[in-house]
Parts: structure tokens; sequence; C-alpha cells
């Protein structure tokens, strides 16, 4: 049997990262968002944090074991905070967690240490592509042997900081499998656009790529598979979502329990008590069922990666629904941007295709 009751350092870790969430991210989140650009010095405080770190051994530079279940706690408490600020905060992850996953000793003692050992920076990946039907197992990037080395052509979108990342993560297929493979920045024929317009995000800076016969040497494949980064993907974007839902329930019942109408508080109303009540339902039952998929991929279970899909795909949908009814709860006021609510159903319409921003 299983059980969630978090350790000592885990509870820790969480009471730091939810003290940020609340101070920090929540704080900065309507500015950022409506300017466009994080303070510098807000996701460099959320890097102090450890959270990447804690999941990094110490033969690498970190301090502690990787735990999926210890990460979605971390994620759904920065995802409250605000999703732009989580996902910058997370981005160098994005580079260190599949090496140390799927890379081989010697990349992970080569590439690791001075990530984590640095200050925050922006090491990142390339898993999404503009197309209708991306399927991360179905890679319309392709890699090529080519002497030595590889050729990858294709093209990316959704890379978070790609502009001024160092080094890059990025996934191709390989002879039908997808695998990843590490690309420095200025390599021959890798091209980064303008930033990119979202219909949310817009805090966080991220481009789409384009290579061209970049041409990368055999050293930089990463020899492992991909199918447990996928999974820790998904169990990482269940989490964020369950944190943007549950700070939109949060919100809209509170403001339910303050708003008057026809005499009495809107929270008494049946019809948006029964709304409220079947909100946080549907966020503790996916809440739980990305704990479970945590804990198997930890425990190393041979159906992880299916309830990592599961949880992942029931996230998708219940944040869309929970994000709506919040600006429903609240009326005219949930279509104003003064209120967070808005920003918030924004961001759940994004979760279907977020795979592969975060990963813990």
């Amino acid at each position: 049997m299983y059980g969630f009751n978090p350790t000592e350092e885990q509870k820790m870790l969480i009471d730091a990262v939810a003290r940020y969430a609340k101070s920090d991210l929540r704080q900065a989140a309507h500015d950022a968002e409506e300017e466009k650009k994080l303070p510098g010095k807000l996701v460099a405080k959320g890097r102090e944090l450890g959270v990447l770190q804690a999941s990094t051994p110490e033969a690498y530079g970190g301090f502690g074991e990787r735990s999926a279940v210890t990460g979605v706690l971390a994620a759904e408490e920065l995802g409250w905070g605000d999703l732009s600020g989580a996902l910058a905060v997370m981005t160098p992850g994005l580079f260190v967690l599949p090496v140390l996953l799927s890379g081989s000793e010697e990349q992970k003692t080569k590439l690791i240490p001075p990530v984590i050992e640095a200050d925050w920076s922006a090491f990142s990946a390339a898993l999404i592509e503009p197309s209708f039907d991306f399927d991360p197992n179905d890679l319309k990037t392709k890699a090529t042997a080519d002497g030595d080395g590889f050729l990858l052509n294709g093209k990316k979108t959704y890379v978070p900081y790609a502009a001024e990342a160092g080094s890059l993560v990025v996934y191709a297929a390989l002879e039908g499998v997808t695998r990843g493979f590490v690309v420095s920045a200025g390599s021959a024929g890798l091209a980064v656009s303008e930033r990119i317009k979202l219909m949310s995000l817009n805090a966080l800076p991220m481009y789409e790529i384009t290579l061209k016969d970049v041409r990368v040497p055999r050293a930089a494949l990463l020899e492992g598979d991909f199918a447990p980064v996928l999974a820790a993907m998904r169990v990482t974007n269940a989490a964020l979502a369950v944190g943007v839902a549950r700070a939109a329930l949060e919100y809209s019942r509170d403001y339910a329990k303050d708003r008057d109408a026809f005499g009495v508080k809107i929270a008494q109303k049946q019809a948006i008590a029964f709304m409220l009540a079947e909100m946080a339902t549907e966020i503790e039952a996916i809440r739980l069922l990305t704990w479970q998929a945590a804990w198997k991929l930890d425990s190393g279970a041979s159906d992880a990666t299916q309830d990592a899909y599961l949880a992942a795909t029931g996230a998708a949908d219940m944040v869309m629904m929970v994000t709506d009814r919040a600006v429903q709860v609240l009326g005219g006021h949930g279509y104003i941007r003064d209120h967070p609510v808005e920003m918030w159903m924004r961001n759940g319409r994004g979760f279907a295709t977020f795979t592969g921003l975060a990963i813990v």
C-alpha cells in the first residue's frame, strides 16, 4: 500500500514553495501578464528554493534524489501562484532532468553540474511541434545518422527562453523512435524565431525554432528511453493544472461567499453551491490520480506511464471546466482583467498542448 503523508524534508520544501507562490508569484502575476515580462529577481528567487537541486543527486551537483511525488507537490504550489512564473522557474529542469533520466553516466557528469551549480540560466528543451496532429511518440522532426554524428531537421514551437538558451534538449525521431539530442545554441542550421504570441503565458518568453541540417556529434544523443521522460512531463503538466484549478476554485468560492444578490450571498444559491462542489470534486480526483501516477513512477510500476497519461488528459479537461466555471461564478466581473480568473481560464485552455513545457 502507498500513502501520501509527506516526509519532514518534503514538508519543509513544499512550505517554502507555497510561501514563494503566495508572496511572490501571485503578487507579480497580473503585472507580468500585462507587461509580458517576468521580473528577473522573481525567477532567481524561485531558483533559490532548490526544487531542481533537491531532485539532483550530490554526484551531479545537487543535494537530493529525484522524487516525482515531491516534484508534483512543488509543481502544484507553483501553478497555484502563477503558471508563467512557475514554468520560468522550472525551465532549467527541462534540460537537467531528461539528462538525469535518460543520459549516460558520462553525459550526467558533464552536462548537469554546470546548470545546477550556477545561478538560474536559460537551459531549455524543444519537444512540441506546430502541427494539429502532434504526437510526442511520432515526431515530424527527424534525426538521421551522418558519419560519426546526426543531422536534425524539423520545426519546434513553445520553446521557453530559446533566444537566450545556452543549450537545448531537442527531441527528434531516430529510426521512428523519439530520442533526445543535446544541441548547443548557435549551432549551424539552428534558427530561432521572433517571440511567439499566445492566448496565455504572455509573461513567459517562448519561441519557435527551425532545424535545418543541424549536425550534432554522437555524444549528443541521450542514450536512454524517452518513455520515462514523457511520463514525468505528463505528471508535471497534471500537477500544474491542479494548481491553476485550485487557485480558480478558491478565488471564486471566496467571491461567492462575499457577493450579495437579492439579499443573500450567492454562495447560498443552489446553482452556485453545486457548481463549486463539482469543481472541488474534480480537482481532488485529478490530484489523487496525479499523486498515484507520480508514486508509480518513483516505484517503477509497469503501468506508471499509463497513469501519467490518464492524469495529464484528465487534468486538461478538469482545469478547463474549473476555470471556466470560476469565470461564471464571478459573472460580469469574471470577464474583467482586474480579476485573475480570466487569466486562469486562458491558461486552462492551453493545458491540452502544454506537455513538454515542464518536468519534475
